[in-house]
C-alpha cells in the first residue's frame, strides 16, 4: 500500500496554521453576534444506559445538497464545515428518558458521555429522542440554544449486531490515495459520493436477518471527522443504507492523525463500548484492506472470545502483499473460533452470510440486482478503489 503521508507535509502545515487561528478566535466568537447551534449526533443504548455525542458550534449555514450544486459550492460548504468556530467548554444539559444529565464540552465544543437511567426503559422502540440545551455561556436570559438527537436501543428481537467501517467499505473514498480522498471530501457532496455496489441491500439483509424482521442493529464506526457528519448521514439516507449510529472522530491536524495508533485507538474504543453495552449479542464486523480494519478486528476477537461471529473484509487494495497479511490474520482468527472472509465484492460476502444463516437466501437476488444498478451501464458510477468490482459474482476468498 502506498504511504501518502510524505505527500501532505505542506498541506498539513498550512492547515495547522488555519486551525491555530480558528482556536484563537474561539473566545471572541463565543461572545460575538454570530448564532450558535447544538448538533446532536445519533447515540446508542440499552434499557438502563445510553451514550450520546454532540457539538456546540457556530452555525455554518450548510443545507442539504442538490443535484445542481457546483464544485465551487461544494468546496465552499467544505470550508464552512471545517471553519465553523466551536463554543469551547460550553456547559449543556442532556434530557433523555426522564433523566437530565449535565455535560461539559471540550476545547473544540464536543460533548458526550454515558447517561445512567433511574429506571429501565418501557416498550421496545428502536429509536428514542433526546434533547440538549446550552446552559453556559449564554448571551441573555432569552437566548436559548437547543438541539435534539436520537438513541438507538437494540430491540429484544435482535439476534446479532453489525459494526461497519464507512470509508472504502460502504462509501467509495479511496482513502489509500490522499489526493483522491481529499478531492472526494473537499469537492463533492452527499449526492456525488458513491456506494460500493450492493452495499445497501446487503446491509438491509443483515438488519432483517434470516427471520426477515430481526431488526439487528448496525453501527458505523469511522475515522472520518465529525465535521462531515451531515454529508455522511445524508448519503446514507439517499442510498437507503440502513440507519444506525455514526461514530466519527475529531478532525485532528497533525502527523498523529495519520498514524496507525490513532486509527486503532479511536475505532477500538468505539467498538469496545458497543460490544460491552450488549453482552448478549454476537457481532459481525465489516471493513476493508485500505487501513487497519483487519488488525483492529483481530484484536477485538482476542478481547471478546466467542462474540465475533464473522469478519468481512473488502479487498480494495488488490495487493498481493496486503492479501497475504490479511490471510495470515484470518488463520489467527480461525484459531480463535471465528471467521475472516476476504471478499472481492458485496455479493460474495452476502452469499457467505446466507450460507451461515445470518441472512435469508431470498435476499441474494436483491443484493445482485442492486449491485448491477450501482455498477451502472452509463458510466455514472466510478470504479471502486484498486480497480472495478468484479462482475462475475463468484464466491469470496474464505479461510475457514
Amino acid at each position: 500500500m502506498k504511504n501518502w503521508a510524505a505527500d501532505v507535509g505542506p498541506l498539513l502545515s498550512g492547515l495547522g496554521k488555519e486551525v491555530m487561528g480558528a482556536a484563537a478566535r474561539v473566545a471572541h466568537a463565543a461572545f460575538g453576534d454570530k448564532p450558535f447551534e447544538i448538533v446532536a449526533y445519533s447515540g446508542y443504548g440499552n434499557a438502563v444506559r445510553a451514550h450520546v455525542y454532540g457539538r456546540v458550534l457556530e452555525k455554518h449555514n450548510v443545507g442539504a445538497s442538490t443535484d445542481a450544486d457546483s464544485t465551487l459550492k461544494n468546496l465552499l460548504h467544505t470550508y464552512r464545515r471545517a471553519e465553523a468556530d466551536p463554543l469551547a467548554f460550553a456547559e449543556v444539559t442532556v434530557k433523555y428518558a426522564g433523566k437530565t444529565t449535565a455535560m461539559k464540552a471540550d476545547d473544540e465544543g464536543f460533548f458526550g458521555g454515558w447517561i445512567e437511567l433511574d429506571a429501565p426503559l418501557d416498550g421496545d422502540e428502536e429509536w428514542r429522542e433526546y434533547s440538549v440545551e446550552l446552559v453556559s455561556p449564554r448571551r441573555s436570559d432569552t437566548d436559548y440554544v437547543k438541539g435534539s438527537g436520537e438513541v438507538l436501543v437494540a430491540p429484544a428481537s435482535a439476534r446479532f449486531g453489525v459494526i461497519s467501517d464507512l470509508d472504502d467499505t460502504v462509501i467509495q473514498s479511496r482513502i489509500s490515495n490522499f489526493l483522491h480522498a481529499a478531492r472526494t471530501v473537499m469537492l463533492g457532496n452527499a449526492r456525488t459520493r458513491l456506494p460500493f455496489p450492493g452495499v445497501a441491500a446487503f446491509y438491509q439483509a443483515l438488519r432483517n436477518g434470516v427471520g426477515g424482521d430481526e431488526k439487528n442493529p448496525i453501527f458505523y464506526v469511522s475515522s472520518s471527522p465529525w465535521n462531515i457528519y451531515d454529508v455522511i448521514a445524508e448519503f446514507m439516507d439517499l442510498q437507503k443504507v440502513p440507519k444506525g449510529p455514526i461514530i466519527l472522530r475529531d478532525w485532528d491536524i497533525g502527523w498523529s492523525a495519520l498514524s496507525s495508533s490513532h486509527h486503532f485507538g479511536h475505532k477500538g474504543v468505539a467498538i469496545r463500548n458497543i460490544m460491552q453495552l450488549y453482552p448478549a449479542l454476537q457481532f459481525i464486523l465489516i471493513g476493508d484492506t485500505s487501513q487497519h480494519d483487519p488488525e483492529i478486528y483481530r484484536q477485538i476477537v482476542s478481547e471478546f472470545p466467542n462474540r465475533v461471529a464473522a469478519i468481512y473484509i473488502r479487498d480494495v487494495t488488490r495487493s498481493a502483499g496486503r492479501s497475504a497479511s490479511v490471510k495470515k490474520l484470518a488463520a489467527e482468527v480461525l484459531t480463535a473460533h471465528s471467521t475472516l472472509v476476504l471478499a472481492e465484492d458485496t455479493l460474495g460476502a452476502a452469499k457467505h452470510a446466507a450460507e451461515k444463516g445470518w441472512i435469508s437466501s431470498d435476499s441474494l437476488p436483491d443484493v445482485k440486482e442492486e449491485k448491477r444498478a450501482d455498477e451502472g451501464k452509463d458510466d455514472t458510477k466510478a470504479p471502486a478503489p484498486g480497480g472495478g468490482e468484479p462482475t462475475s459474482g463468484e464466491s469470496p476468498k474464505v479461510i475457514e
